[in-house]
């Protein structure tokens, strides 16, 4: 009967007049959502009478797409937002991708609500000509699913239409912490299958992925299983000065010591087999009550600015090698290498290729640590070097065991050949390499296991 009437209570709301309120930018902004019990609320009609209407007011920036559906088959909306008369940055470069989703539990409303603020800041910051929305969307794909239980927000419960807790139903550990309701299997149910699969085919590039809910206003990094450090311990721990000197005091930690032991989730999963920087955003739970709504803009304002400053920094949150030079000599190569980004990676090997394309050798693994330089010296006394050949890098983005591998070419103006039999000096070497980032495959989707992280005891202590 509560089941019922709460349905029958959602949809009615979703037809009453909406009032605009104005955000900090002045932006019209208005809540599709109506006082349930203690809270504010948006049914799942609502939700997709507002993000249809994006994409009809907007599609050079709105694409508007479903992730699957849920287990009473309504549309796991993902609004996907960028500059689209443009596929690649101004420089030829590919476009950084966020990942965002809100609305794992049902009831926890304002999480959902940082989720639709999320996308609808840049849509009205992009119709406003706002320069920070404007720089992001067109150098960034944000790909926002705003509501992924619409079947429990609609009854105004935690759980699924299942009774299951779909932050304990992912592939990562699954049901090996002391938890509730987990489901049968991990990806027992149609809206983390399609979350993942929607991961896995859309954003498997994505350097940030954000899941937002509402509890205990904090954010957590991985692991939950776990209280001990990521092998990304710099990239969270920088990010964490970064936003508490400059943007927010909101506690940052590891999950398992800033929140408690938790297995299956879709952060652990982002982080642990997609190989993605990721946070846990957790608002408070002082949810809107009737008779004293606070403007949502205003609720959460501090909130959206840890997201803007998430967003804009996008590109550092993964190591950026940069090839300052490359010596060649007849048995070895210098090389003098940046890191521009703030994550290290552990594996960076060089790599020559043959005019035929072939890459013909690879050298042994080193480490660039994060905002680093690095000068290493390498063998080449068993190769033939081809002048009519190029240089490249293959690394992983982080540490992470799951991360991704890229290979970049090096620019034949770093690279300088050292004559052996004068002495004369350096001259240029090799064929011209654009220095665009080229994706070669995807990173193993390895499940990252206490005994595979690294942690210099030296350097890093509990939070």
């Amino acid at each position: 009967m509560r089941v019922a009437l709460f349905l029958v209570v959602s949809m009615l709301l979703a037809s009453i007049p909406l009032t605009a309120a104005q955000n900090d930018s002045g932006n019209d902004a208005a809540w599709p959502g109506d006082p349930i019990d203690s809270h504010v609320h948006m049914t799942w009609a609502a939700m997709t009478l507002e993000v249809n209407g994006w994409a009809d007011d907007y599609p050079e920036i709105v694409d508007l797409t479903s992730a699957g559906e849920s287990e009473l088959g309504k549309a796991l909306w993902v609004v996907r937002l960028s500059d689209w008369s443009v596929d690649t940055k101004e420089n030829g470069d590919p476009k950084e991708i966020v990942y965002i989703d809100g609305g794992h539990h049902g009831n926890e409303y304002l999480g959902t609500a940082l989720a639709w603020l999320s996308a609808k800041w840049y849509i009205n910051g992009w119709a406003e000509g706002n320069e920070e929305a404007i720089n992001v969307l067109r150098n960034t794909e944000l790909h926002i699913l705003i509501m992924l239980n619409p079947d429990g927000n609609d009854i105004d419960t935690r759980w699924n239409i299942n009774q299951v807790d779909l932050n304990r139903n992912y592939d990562h550990y699954w049901n090996t912490c002391p938890t509730t309701q987990p489901g049968s299997s991990a990806f027992s149910e149609s809206e983390t299958a399609a979350n993942s699969a929607y991961m896995n085919e859309y954003v498997t590039d994505a350097d940030l992925y954000v899941t937002m809910h509402t509890g205990v206003w904090i954010m957590l990094y991985p692991w939950g299983k776990w209280a001990h450090q990521p092998a990304d311990w710099e990239l969270f721990w920088q990010i964490r000065e970064d936003v508490q000197a400059n943007v927010s005091s909101i506690p940052i930690q590891n999950a398992n010591q800033g929140l408690y032991p938790n297995c299956g989730t879709s952060r652990d999963y982002g982080y642990g087999v997609m190989g993605f920087p990721t946070f846990t955003f957790e608002t408070d739970d002082e949810q809107f009550v009737p008779g004293s709504f606070e403007n949502l803009n205003d609720r959460l304002e501090e909130e959206m600015d840890v997201m803007r400053y998430l967003i804009n920094n996008v590109w550092y949150w993964r190591a950026r090698l940069d090839v300052r030079s490359l010596e060649v000599d007849s048995d070895s190569v210098m090389l003098d290498v940046v890191n521009h980004g703030q994550a290290s990676t552990s594996n960076a090997t060089l790599q020559h290729v043959n005019s035929d394309g072939e890459i013909v050798w690879t050298s042994g693994a080193f480490t660039v640590n994060a905002s680093n330089r690095t000068n290493v010296e390498l063998d080449i006394s068993e190769i033939s070097v081809d002048d009519d050949g190029s240089w490249q890098l293959y690394y992983q983005k982080r540490v992470i065991n799951s991360s991704k591998w890229v290979t970049e070419p090096i620019n034949s103006s770093a690279v300088m050949s050292k004559s052996s039999d004068n002495g004369e000096g350096l001259f240029g070497y090799g064929i011209f390499n654009p220095l665009t980032v080229i994706v070669s495959i995807v990173g193993l989707a390895a499940l990252l296991r206490p005994e595979d992280e690294e942690i210099c005891e030296s350097e890093i202590h509990d939070n």
